[in-house]
């Protein structure tokens, strides 16, 4: 097999294969699938797909099970892009993403193909690899159409299309290639111990850029994945314990609900080896109590907007440096990846020697853009030569080449790993009408990381209804679940709506009592 195929991402997998043919790669609750079935799986979806005529991006709906991860595998195999899509979203916010990505084909499981009916009414018109049933006229699949290896493809071809959210109301399709990865995976594997002897926790949904670390970190190593469900939440430490997880990744409100849910004692989680965090600030304590459960853990906070491929930055958590080294109790998140340049700009794009300013980063891991050239205006700069990405997050360099993160410059937060556009939620409630005139959303800290609050003009609404108006167009992670009625919003000396004094309403009301509406 040629050199420029083990350049591709699905090349990490082939080398998983390789070190671990019958080994472990997914842990399904009581099932294993091993390298072998997985690799024997996608070949024959992708074979099944290209003998169909599909040939562009190949959308894959289904749970997180072994139709999600052979349907990624299929995907690459067939030297297509993966468009990961979430059987819980709402069918139209789906049926745009399908249509913005150029989706030919969707792989889907059972609860994936009920969705194919409304997803066609939206305008979905591509074909369907169902290999769970659940439709008629889906591509046949067939193991005499295999082709005896994955499909190579050059280093700029795109490998997945990944959506975040937008400040037109819309999500905005971000575009990584393989040569994004493969410059990604090679930082990775110069910097950690992975072995087929390890197996990687998966707590992200597959449209969450981190999952891409969960997955092939694990199958370049020989490891298997093991997706954490719901139950396994419930006791942390009997569900690593029996899948024999040592490497943990998930965002820091997983502290945060580990904590509340008594796995957080002393020597809990004796078997990890390491343990990754990424998606919110991640602050001290939090990685104190963390370590106290799991002793023998590396931590390490990461950092990095999808636009520059999954993760940017790593700072190690050591407990003397790191607390010297942390502002306002938040773990730093360390220095860019090799072959990457940082340049700090001003509020309003000037390049400034200042130790604090916003973020802005080129380098090999840079997306190419979005699907929409127009989701780009402002995104990007041009300095020295250079596109840089404007991550739009406030930093302060520290010794050592090292940032710590202060804080948005704009009107976007993260909740739960969930990078909202606070515009979007604005745009969902105002276009469904019924009487709200004005809405303005802002992100608050609460005890269980950031909650999103709205406030509203016009005719007050049972909160219960406008979550179920936003429902019908937002994912379940992006619907606040506290709204409060104003008879006008306050504006600032500029005349435009005064979100700072909204926040801190919002922090006032949320202290007070956590059941006002």
């Amino acid at each position: 097999m040629g050199e420029e195929i083990h350049r591709n991402l699905h090349g990490r997998f082939l080398g998983g294969l390789a070190a671990a043919p019958r080994g472990a790669a997914l842990r399904l609750g009581d099932r294993t699938v091993t390298f072998e079935e997985l690799h024997e799986l996608a070949l024959v979806w992708a074979g099944s797909l290209l003998h169909g005529g599909v040939t562009g991006p190949i959308g894959v709906l289904a749970e997180k099970g072994t139709t999600a991860y052979a349907g990624v595998l299929a995907a690459l195999y067939a030297g297509a892009t993966v468009v990961p899509l979430h059987v819980d979203f709402p069918p139209d916010r789906t049926a745009r993403m399908m249509v913005a990505a150029g989706v030919t084909a969707l792989i889907a499981d059972g609860r994936g193909a009920g969705l194919l009916p409304e997803l066609r009414e939206r305008g979905y018109h591509g074909a369907a690899l169902l290999p769970d049933g659940g439709g008629e006229g889906g591509i046949p699949v067939s193991a005499a159409h295999a082709p005896a290896e994955p499909l190579a493809v050059p280093p700029d071809a795109p490998a997945y299309i990944l959506f975040t959210s937008g400040s037109t109301g819309r999500p905005k399709g971000v575009v990584l290639t393989h040569g994004n990865l493969h410059h990604y995976f090679g930082v990775l594997d110069g910097r950690y111990d992975f072995s087929p002897d390890d197996a990687f926790s998966q707590t992200f949904d597959l449209t969450f850029d981190c999952a891409i670390f969960d997955l092939f970190c694990a199958w370049g190593a020989g490891a298997p994945a093991v997706p954490v469900p719901p139950r396994g939440h419930a006791d942390l430490p009997a569900f690593l314990e029996r899948h024999r997880v040592t490497v943990w990744f998930s965002t820091p409100s997983g502290i945060s609900l580990a904590r509340r849910l008594g796995s957080l004692r002393p020597d809990t989680l004796p078997g990890l080896r390491w343990s990754f965090f990424a998606g919110e600030a991640l602050r001290c304590q939090d990685v104190e109590d963390w370590t106290r459960a799991a002793p023998f853990s590396t931590v390490e906070n990461l950092y990095g907007p999808t636009e520059l491929t999954v993760t940017i930055t790593g700072h190690r958590w050591s407990p003397e440096g790191s607390q010297k080294l942390a502002v306002n109790g938040v773990v730093p998140i360390g220095a860019v990846h090799p072959g990457h340049q940082v340049l700090l700009v001003t509020e309003d794009g000037r390049p400034t020697e200042d130790e604090e300013g916003e973020l802005c980063v080129t380098g090999p891991q840079l997306t190419p853009g979005y699907l929409d050239p127009e989701d780009g205006a402002g995104r990007f700069l041009e300095h020295a030569g250079h596109t840089w990405y404007r991550t739009g997050d406030r930093v302060r360099r520290l010794p050592g080449d090292e940032l710590c993160y202060l804080g948005r410059r704009d009107a976007q937060v993260q909740v739960q790993g969930w990078r909202v556009e606070l515009a979007e939620i604005e745009h969902a409630l105002l276009a469904a009408g019924d009487g709200v005139a004005e809405a303005a959303a802002v992100g608050v800290d609460g005890a269980a990381g950031t909650e999103l609050v709205v406030f509203y003009t016009g005719e007050a609404r049972p909160p219960v209804e406008l979550a179920n108006r936003l429902r019908r167009t937002l994912p379940h992670g992006m619907v606040p679940k506290r709204y409060h009625h104003l008879d006008e919003l306050p504006l600032n000396a500029n005349r435009k709506v005064d979100r700072k004094a909204l926040t801190e309403r919002a922090g006032e009301l949320l202290r007070a009592d956590n059941n006002w509406s």
